[in-house]
């Protein structure tokens, strides 16, 4: 559009400049001894014209030969960067591809040519980012370092080279060090989020709990970590400082809490302990029942199961409540069944664990049976739910149901009067098949259709003296201790003492 309008300008002007020079017909006499030169005005006019567009032509012609040179060298200078620009997005793309054996040969030839510092810095972070990742720790520290003194001239560039070299120490576990570099560019530049993200990940790693809780309140008053991210962080930095703080503390960090943070599992539990340490269990049941009514959580219900036995009834009556919303939470029944545990309500225990049972077949239901069972005085049941609680939990030795553990190999024993020799056959329980685990506690057990004693063989009474095995000194180790006379303390070493010289008396005798 304005060429337009500059073309109708000149038109307009050239139509006027016509229009005067008709109207003013006269004569231009120019008189240089011996020439006389008499021309028309028009004519003058339109040589002076004529003659300045040749001599701006002219001019504009030699100043163009004149900087030559200087052309020339940024040509030469804009196509090394065109080729510089052209490399390093290639050498980009291939670290980011993870071809990175020809992405490392592009990036360290230019980082060799190239005279620009900002593409230089930039070749130098590509390169020291696949170093990094093939394990070339060394190498990488090297290339860091040329990209730190090619960013000398630049804050922005020293900026972006302390930013990369932190991130890549922080995939390292060495927090310490990043921690040096971050905080210096983020107090310097409180709007570097970057830098802020990755002082959370620090000081996450040093277990620095209350920055970590200042770092993600920053970040989310910025609007650049989201509630969801923010939530591990807050809920570990949270249940630490509950795990410390007395009760100033504690309002404090309560007060500081969303209404929704509060009924986080682990910060409900957190507040929880706090007030039980306190004996409080009535404000920590009303912060456990503020969480439950949100989520039945099993960390929670576990956690409100263990009260006070005066609580017991206003706590049984609050989860019956929740029970008629899920009827079929087996958590929320193993968690009434301990409730009536603990206040003694033996019937509705066992139905409660029951219906847990039926629902999961867990070690705690199983342990809550069996300590229900004992308390009633059924032991066999109470033995039973503990063999298969101790079966679920898999940790004990697979042994028979009606079997005993085997006796103890005791011939290296230099102490056990009845140690047997080398080539005597040793004795193992009877095979029988397999049904649950037992363990070793319950040696002792022995049901009543158990038959150890017929099928167990015993040790032959005649041939060498024995020891009388209803001796409880059998089941202890009989080697001598180093270092202790034993006739200094106590009568047990008077009797074996007595005994040693009866027993040399009869050798003597014999021989």
């Amino acid at each position: 559009m304005s060429s337009w309008i500059r073309i109708i300008f000149l038109l307009i002007l050239a139509v006027l400049l016509a229009v005067v020079l008709r109207e003013h017909s006269g004569n231009v006499l120019i008189i240089a001894q011996p020439w006389r030169i008499e021309l028309s005005l028009t004519l003058a006019v339109l040589l002076l014209i004529a003659l300045f567009i040749v001599l701006h032509v002219l001019l504009q012609w030699i100043s163009w030969l004149s900087s030559s040179p200087t052309r020339f060298r940024s040509w030469r200078g804009q196509r090394a960067q065109r080729k510089d620009r052209s490399s390093l997005e290639q050498g980009w793309i291939g670290v980011l591809e993870g071809r990175d054996q020809e992405a490392e040969q592009k990036l360290a030839r230019l980082l060799a040519r190239t005279r620009s510092s900002d593409t230089k810095v930039l070749a130098a972070l590509a390169l020291a980012r696949s170093q990094h990742d093939n394990g070339r720790h060394a190498q990488r520290d090297e290339t860091l370092e040329q990209a730190r003194v090619a960013a000398a001239p630049q804050p922005k560039l020293q900026e972006a080279v302390a930013v990369v070299r932190a991130e890549l120490l922080l995939d390292q576990q060495r927090a310490d060090e990043a921690l040096a570099l971050l905080q210096p560019v983020y107090d310097a530049n409180p709007k570097a989020f970057n830098a802020l993200r990755l002082l959370l990940q620090a000081h996450w790693q040093l277990g620095n709990q209350a920055q970590v809780y200042e770092c993600v309140r920053l970040l989310q008053r910025k609007g650049v970590l989201s509630a969801q991210e923010a939530r591990p962080y807050i809920e570990r930095a949270v249940t630490e400082r509950l795990a410390q703080v007395d009760e100033a503390g504690f309002k404090s960090t309560w007060g500081d809490l969303k209404k929704e943070e509060r009924l986080w599992p682990s910060i409900a539990l957190g507040a929880a302990a706090f007030h039980e340490r306190l004996a409080q269990p009535r404000d920590a049941a009303k912060i456990l029942e503020a969480a439950l009514n949100q989520e039945l959580d099993p960390q929670l219900l576990s956690a409100y199961s263990q009260c006070p036995p005066d609580d017991v009834a206003r706590r049984v009556a609050k989860a019956e409540t929740w029970l008629k919303q899920s009827p079929n939470n087996a958590d929320l029944l193993t968690a009434l069944g301990n409730l009536c545990l603990k206040g003694q309500l033996w019937g509705a225990g066992e139905r409660y664990l029951q219906r847990s049972m039926a629902l999961r077949n867990d070690v705690r239901i199983h342990a809550l049976l069996g300590t229900l069972y004992d308390r009633l005085g059924r032991s066999h049941e109470a033995m039973s739910h503990w063999r298969l609680a101790a079966l679920a939990a898999g940790t004990l030795p697979v042994l028979h149901w009606d079997s005993v553990l085997p006796a103890a190999d005791m011939r290296s024993d230099p102490g056990a009067p009845d140690a047997l020799p080398d080539d005597a056959p040793r004795m193992s329980a009877p095979a029988q098949s397999w049904s649950a685990p037992e363990a070793a506690s319950a040696v002792g057990y022995l049901p009543e259709e158990s038959s150890y004693e017929e099928d167990v063989p015993r040790k032959p009474t005649s041939g060498s003296p024995l020891v009388d095995t209803s001796d409880d000194d059998l089941y202890f180790d009989s080697a001598p201790i180093p270092g202790i006379d034993l006739s200094q303390t106590s009568d047990r070493s008077d009797s074996a003492t007595s005994a040693a010289g009866t027993s040399q008396d009869d050798i003597s005798r014999t021989a």
